[in-house]
């Protein structure tokens, strides 16, 4: 009654967008989510404080663990 309730997995269209973390120089906050590739726009998903926060990231979207996801600054 009170539990969780499960996270479904999302798909993005890989065509067109690119997983990718956003990290600040200044603080090291870092943030996953999807950019354009026509336009380069970045759309922030969710808030990574830790290894866990990246594994969420990937099972929510379907990314496999070996593919590497790149690092904006």
């Amino acid at each position: 009654m009170f539990g969780r309730k499960k996270k479904e997995i999302h798909a993005y269209d890989r065509e067109t967008l690119q997983p990718m973390i956003r990290c600040s120089i200044c603080t090291g906050e870092k943030t996953a989510g999807f950019r354009e590739k026509k336009t380069g726009r970045f759309k922030e998903m969710m808030l990574i404080r830790s290894d866990r926060d990246l594994k969420e990231f990937r099972r929510q979207y379907g990314i496999p663990e070996g593919e590497e996801i790149p690092t904006e600054y």
